[in-house]
C-alpha cells in the first residue's frame, strides 16, 4: 500500500511540474535575413514572429508567417513571396527544439547566458535539424533570446534563377531577436 501512494505522489509531482511550467512568449518578436552580394545586398524584416520558451522543459519555439517579410523595394518583396519562398504554398517558416543548456541559465538572475539550441527548422515545406549558438539575457524579469546564423537556401530546396543568381546569395544571414515576457494565465 505504501509503494502504491509513493509511485501516486511522484506521478502527481511530475505531471504538475508541466502545469506550472513557466512560459516566456512574445508575438511581436524580429527577424531578419540579409543576402550580401557585390552587385546587390538584400535585406528584409519580419516584426510579427511568434515565439515561446518554456524554461521548465527547456522547449522553444518560434513560427513567423513569410509575407510578413519587408523590403526596401516592393519588388524585392513580390518575387521573395511569388518566386522563392512560394509564400501562398508555404506560409510559414518555424522552428522546434530544446535549449540544451537551460540548466546554465539563470532566468531569475539579470545576465546575459550563451545558450545552445538544437531542433527543427522548417522552411518551404523542406525541415533540417540544426544548432545554433546565441544568447538569453535576462532582465527585470523578461527574457530577450539573440542569434545570427546562416541558411543555405539549396538546403530548403529554394532555388534562384541563373538570371538573378548573381544577385542573391546562396547562404543568406539569418537574425533572430525576440523578448519574451512570463506567460499569466
Amino acid at each position: 500500500m505504501k509503494m502504491k501512494k509513493l509511485l501516486f505522489i511522484a506521478a502527481l509531482i511530475i505531471s504538475s511540474s508541466t502545469l506550472f511550467a513557466q512560459q516566456y512568449v512574445t508575438k511581436t518578436g524580429h527577424i531578419k535575413f540579409f543576402s550580401e552580394m557585390p552587385a546587390e545586398n538584400i535585406e528584409a524584416h519580419n516584426r510579427q514572429v511568434n515565439s515561446a520558451l518554456n524554461i521548465t522543459t527547456a522547449e522553444f519555439a518560434f513560427r513567423v508567417l513569410i509575407k510578413s517579410f519587408e523590403f526596401e523595394k516592393s519588388l524585392m518583396q513580390e518575387h521573395f513571396n511569388e518566386n522563392y519562398l512560394e509564400s501562398d504554398k508555404y506560409p510559414n517558416a518555424t522552428f522546434k527544439g530544446k535549449v540544451m543548456n537551460i540548466s546554465d541559465i539563470d532566468c531569475k538572475t539579470n545576465g546575459k547566458y550563451d545558450a545552445v539550441v538544437s531542433g527543427d527548422l522548417s522552411i518551404h515545406g523542406v525541415t533540417n535539424k540544426i544548432t545554433e549558438k546565441g544568447t538569453f539575457t535576462v532582465k527585470d524579469g523578461e527574457i530577450s533570446g539573440f542569434s545570427v546564423f546562416h541558411v543555405e537556401l539549396a538546403d530548403y530546396q529554394i532555388n534562384i534563377p541563373k538570371m538573378v543568381a548573381s544577385k542573391i546569395s546562396p547562404i543568406i544571414e539569418i537574425t533572430v531577436d525576440v523578448l519574451l515576457k512570463e506567460y499569466k494565465k
